[in-house]
């Protein structure tokens, strides 16, 4: 099993948790830091897996689908001062306990949890994505798993109709008739998610929706010539929507999958983190006791290049 964390989604949650007087040893706000360590700690500490993944998002504007299209996301706040330094040092935590950190310039989280997602599948290799972004339901085939420790939610990939009322193979297409007013995707006007899943029962994608509109107005589907007419209306940008809510699964990661084996945390780094953070004794307890279990190195050792300040999504 590969456990690939979608690493914005709980910096994010502690972010609007926790109260911003977590300070560090010079006076910055780390309260986001503090619920991200909590919830590493407990993955690595209850889960133990063997082989782990961060995801983090580098940037909200640079991302490849904007050169498609430039309200892509545009909807979205950049991140106050006060969040944005927080997200390198979650990276930095993040290597400390010895785990792989990842993030691109141009590709987002999902991208890069969707192109590991993909090489582990090829080798028989199951994934657990730790997130509660329904558009990552869309990779999950049988034995992998979506799962949010947050409220302890699990979709296994033949669970994903029940969630979404689709297949797994079908989440993007569903997701490009619908809209995603999370990423700033405009959907098919009149075409909700039951409507949507009706449709995709009767054709197997956005593709054959298009090629089959006679087909759609034959459907015994309340409105179904309306329906018909506002796909002819709207077929370029569904098109265009297929392409945004795609997870891209040949994102550049060098990283392979040996290199999601976790190495030895570094006591010294972990140590040096938890004096500059101010950490309470619970979280240093936690770390102290996953370093012990894995044999903690005693000087750090970049495995992972260190990054440029990260821009959270």
């Amino acid at each position: 099993m590969i456990y690939l964390v979608d690493a914005s989604y709980y910096v994010f949650r502690a972010w609007f948790a926790l109260p911003d007087t977590l300070r560090d040893d010079r006076g910055r706000p780390v309260n986001a830091v503090h619920g991200f360590a909590r919830f590493l700690g407990d993955l690595l500490e209850k889960v133990d897996p063997e082989r782990i993944g961060v995801a983090f998002d580098e940037s909200l504007t640079a991302c490849f689908r904007n050169d498609w299209y430039p309200p892509y996301k545009a909807n979205r706040e950049l991140p106050p001062a006060e969040l944005e330094h927080q997200f390198a040092l979650c990276r930095e935590l993040t290597r400390a306990f010895g785990v792989a950190d990842l993030a691109s310039a141009r590709y987002e989280a999902d991208d890069i949890i969707g192109t590991i997602a993909v090489r582990a599948q090829a080798r028989g290799v199951p994934v657990t994505i730790m997130s509660r972004d329904k558009d990552l339901a869309q990779l999950l085939r049988p034995g992998d798993q979506l799962h949010d420790p947050a409220t302890g939610k699990r979709v296994r990939y033949e669970d994903v109709r029940d969630f979404l009322g689709v297949r797994a193979e079908q989440v993007a297409d569903f997701l490009a008739l619908t809209g995603d007013a999370v990423d700033n995707i405009p959907g098919v006007p009149g075409i909700g998610p039951k409507t949507a899943a009706g449709l995709l029962a009767a054709f197997d994608s956005v593709d054959d929706l298009l090629a089959g509109l006679d087909g759609v107005r034959a459907l015994a589907l309340r409105g179904a010539a309306r329906v018909a007419a506002a796909l002819d209306l709207h077929r370029e940008q569904l098109a265009l929507n297929r392409r945004l809510t795609t997870i891209a699964c040949d994102a550049p990661v060098t990283t392979g999958l040996a290199c999601l084996c976790r190495s030895a945390p570094c006591r010294e780094h972990l140590d040096d983190l938890h004096n500059r953070l101010r950490f309470g004794p619970a979280l240093r307890a936690q770390a102290q006791r996953i370093a012990s279990r894995h044999g903690a190195a005693g000087v750090s050792m970049e495995l992972f290049p260190r990054p440029a300040a990260s821009h959270a999504r």
